[in-house]
């Protein structure tokens, strides 16, 4: 139920006004004086202010003032009588929604209501979702504490409030758009539109024209104007996904939209400027992709101005656990499980995945985890059906002094890697090399044991 103030030193009018809008499914709050109208504004959840102009002591602009002060989105219309008008434009020019002038019709005094509180409740919640979308893709999106994370975070905080171009690299599923997404939410620029394009995903001829748009005829289909990402994303930001893949042709466009700031729409003469800052990002070395001649160098450098680089998940194993926790969380409430859990045998065999999908891939395995589990528990065998289960002797005891054999003062990943290394060398040696039989002994794939070896080169002499 909306619930609207009603403010005006004479009680007969009060009492009419009330019953008007109580017949009209509002909750109604009355005062006579500004005064004690603007201490029920301060304790009240109201979505309407009705004032009068004229009353004694703190009069009608006074008292939107005071409310505007307090809360600048709470709508407040004022009441008028005819030779009061030039107030009531002071007032709009000081906030006020509208106003009306005495003698009004019951409609036109409900027409405007509903029409304010409307306008209120769409601010409110262009408010919360601004906030959701700054917990949703600020830094809260990019989970990690490792040391090289703690770094991209720092480095976030310089790079968000400037306007120079960022260039994001990593491997797919690092999180390259929700870096993206935290610099321009923490920018100036956050509550003007971020657009995202993935270059890789069209072919020359429809990226251009998603880019800048085109005319109507520009060509067959062309039925209609159609603006472009830059025109969309103006006063805020463009990012584009894979530059790496932008072909040739259109570097040179784009080169000219950084110098220039304008462009022409596909089969327009006419220059169109726009105020947009660029992120880019890629999974390709870019610098080597110039020395083959296959990006222009100086767009290469328009985009690098700043560079952010991700490390792939494998270098950061200590971010695991937590990334773990996180989407168990997430998942738990999409599949309704509140009691989801993922046991220590599971957890552990995460650890020691060489996640080639990176993030994403980790996502993706807990989702399919988290279906797949029985009484809200996942166990290994949820995490990768290939995976050897069933035998408790294989997993670390809860009774074992883990202490005893671990170094002291080592970071985590150089403990992990170096027990992984020892753990596979040896069952190597007891098969005999035999890849099938060592991977069995280790409790996981033939194709996982073979990263491994690649990666500790492993091989028989």
């Amino acid at each position: 139920m909306d619930t609207i103030l009603v403010v005006d030193d004479e009680p007969n009018y009060l009492v009419v006004l009330s019953e008007l809008l109580k017949d009209e499914g509002f909750e109604v709050l009355t005062a006579q004086r500004g005064e004690e109208a603007f201490r029920i504004a301060e304790e009240a959840d109201l979505d309407l202010v009705i004032t009068d102009m004229r009353m004694p002591g703190m009069d009608g602009v006074e008292l939107l003032r005071a409310i505007k002060s307090y809360n600048a989105n709470l709508p407040v219309i004022m009441i008028t009588a005819f030779g009061e008008v030039e107030k009531a434009v002071i007032a709009m020019k000081a906030g006020a929604y509208n106003y009306l002038v005495k003698p009004f019709n019951n409609e036109e005094l409900l027409v405007n209501i509903r029409k304010a509180i409307e306008h209120y409740f769409l601010l409110r919640e262009n408010l919360r979702l601004r906030d959701e979308a700054r917990t949703r893709y600020g830094f809260a999106s990019i989970i990690g504490k490792n040391a090289r994370m703690q770094e991209i975070y720092r480095l976030i905080e310089k790079v968000a409030p400037t306007p120079a171009s960022v260039l994001i690299t990593g491997e797919s599923g690092t999180g390259k758009e929700l870096v993206a997404r935290a610099i321009h939410v923490n920018s100036p620029r956050e509550k003007a539109p971020f657009i995202s394009v993935n270059c890789a995903a069209l072919p020359e001829t429809l990226l251009e024209s998603e880019l800048f748009g085109h005319e109507r005829g520009a060509f067959t289909g062309a039925t209609s104007l159609r603006k472009g990402r830059f025109e969309l994303a103006d006063s805020g930001t463009l990012f584009l996904d894979e530059i790496g893949d932008i072909p040739l042709s259109l570097q040179s466009k784009l080169l000219r939209v950084l110098q220039e700031r304008s462009f022409e729409r596909v089969g327009g003469d006419r220059s169109i400027n726009v105020d947009v800052r660029i992120i880019t990002a890629t999974n390709r070395d870019l610098k080597n992709e110039v020395d083959e001649g296959r990006f222009r160098e100086d767009l290469y450098y328009r985009l690098n101005v700043l560079h952010i680089h991700l490390p792939p998940l494998r270098e950061r194993a200590d971010d695991i656990p937590m990334l773990t926790e996180h989407f168990i969380s997430k998942f738990s409430r999409m599949l309704n499980k509140p009691d989801l859990k993922i046991s220590g045998e599971a957890l552990r065999y995460l650890v020691g995945l060489p996640w080639e999908g990176n993030v994403r891939e980790l996502e993706n395995t807990i989702e399919r985890a988290a279906i797949l589990c029985s009484e809200q528990i996942i166990k290994p065998e949820d995490v990768h059906p290939d995976i050897v289960s069933g035998k408790e002797e294989k997993y670390w005891s809860p009774d074992v002094d883990l202490e005893k054999f671990l170094p002291a003062n080592l970071p985590l990943p150089e403990v992990l890697s170096g027990v992984e290394e020892r753990m596979v060398k040896r069952a190597l040696e007891e098969a005999d090399y035999v890849q099938t039989r060592a991977a069995d002994a280790l409790g996981i794939t033939k194709s996982l044991l073979q990263y491994k070896m690649k990666k500790y080169n492993l091989q028989k002499k």
